[in-house]
């Protein structure tokens, strides 16, 4: 049998274009939707009305599933700590469809391990691709691994396509947009 998901908490640890769309998909199934991020991001997260954690302590804590959305950048990397998910519930799911190194190295596998959190879902990996058939990470009982292709749609590609040259006509023009180390342009 299963859980139902109205009154659980989805904790969103990224907010951005992804971020949001999936808390809306949150609200939508009746769950408390909870925001950690940086702080400009949680800024425009409560200033759309979403409800903003007191700390990454107290977001870890409170989810009953946690979903990462941010980018990996040198300022994200490895922000998800054995710490982190050692504060999740026995009965918490974490969500990682982002980046396999938003997590330290090796904490997942410790954190399932130990059953906190008690499942993950993932379709990104520290080594891509993954081919050995006997990794402990995706022969955990309570890992479900799937390829990172979410994203694989006609409408996602011209989506994702559309901004690619976006920004490549933007830096074309001496403008870069969405640049992730804007000092680099400098």
């Amino acid at each position: 049998m299963g859980h139902t998901l109205r009154g659980k908490t989805l904790g969103i640890h990224g907010w951005g274009r992804i971020g949001s769309t999936v808390a809306g998909y949150g609200r939508a199934f009746g769950m408390n939707v909870l925001i950690w991020s940086s702080e400009p991001s949680r800024a425009r997260a409560k200033a759309d009305g979403w409800a903003i954690a007191d700390s990454q302590k107290h977001f870890y804590t409170a989810a009953d599933v946690v979903s990462l959305h941010l980018r990996l950048a040198p300022a994200t990397r490895d922000v998800v700590t054995s710490a982190d998910l050692a504060l999740m519930k026995p009965t918490a799911i974490l969500v990682n469809t982002s980046r396999a190194g938003l997590i330290a190295p090796g904490a997942l596998l410790t954190a399932l391990n130990a059953g906190r959190p008690g499942m993950a879902a993932v379709d990104v990996f520290d080594k891509e691709p993954l081919t050995d058939p006997n990794d402990p990470l995706i022969n955990h009982p309570n890992l479900v691994a799937t390829p990172h292709i979410g994203y694989v749609t006609y409408e996602e590609f011209d989506l994702q396509f559309s901004d690619v040259f976006d920004q490549i006509n933007a830096f074309a023009r001496g403008a870069p947009i969405n640049a992730i180390n804007p000092e680099a342009l400098g």
